[in-house]
């Protein structure tokens, strides 16, 4: 990607993993828990939300290497489960709300795109719609890659939480102990191509569907 490209990627990326970590905060809140709240991260103000690493730093360095990608995340919201009126119920719905957000900002980015595609919006100007255009495809590829990569049920993932929800309490301690190997395995299975070929269909698959290719 050029640099034009890239800085236009950026703000899709903040928005992506801003808006991903405030619907878990929404969700926990609504299911019992203000400690997001209590916390001053219930809102869609970017500052209190941004890594320094995760949300600029590394984007930054794709950009310098040229890569053809650009990845981050911003720092997660405090969440007490003990505080939802239902453990379980809100642990799975808190668990999911990111993964349902960030396939929301894809349906939307989409939607935009195909109005851009069909020249709905070229009264703009193409100074205009161009980049419109460039930030909405990669909006959709960025959120749709967050959802699916997120929905693996490996801890601490989204999907690892969502499944526990549907164990016994009981078991739970089992979920929470495997966490500290989660990465390991993520890194192992993304290095020799796994994670990859998991992942890839449901990607193409959804990017070419929000984008109607």
């Amino acid at each position: 990607m050029d640099l034009r490209e890239a800085v236009i990627t950026i703000p899709a990326i903040m928005m992506a993993v801003i808006l991903h970590e405030y619907a878990h905060g929404w969700m926990a809140y609504k299911m019992g828990d203000a400690t997001a709240k209590e916390a001053g991260r219930l809102t869609i103000n970017p500052i209190p939300h941004i890594d320094l690493f995760g949300t600029i730093i590394l984007p930054a360095m794709f950009i310098l290497v040229g890569s053809p990608i650009l990845f981050g995340w911003a720092k997660p919201v405090p969440i007490n489960p003990l505080r939802f009126r239902d453990l379980k119920l809100g642990t799975f719905f808190v668990s999911t709300a990111g993964i349902g957000m960030n396939l929301l900002l894809a349906l939307l980015s989409g939607f935009f795109y195909r109005l851009i595609d069909a020249g709905y919006l070229d009264f703009l100007g193409s100074a205009v719609v161009l980049p419109l255009a460039i930030f909405c495809a990669k909006s959709v590829l960025i959120n749709v890659v967050l959802a699916v990569f997120n929905a693996i049920p490996i801890p601490p993932l989204d999907g690892s939480r969502a499944l526990m929800s549907f164990f016994s309490i009981k078991y739970w301690e089992l979920f929470y102990r495997f966490e500290m190997y989660g990465f390991l395995i993520i890194t192992l299975l993304l290095f020799t191509g796994v994670l990859g070929r998991i992942i890839y269909p449901p990607i193409l698959f959804l990017y070419n569907l929000f984008l109607g290719s």
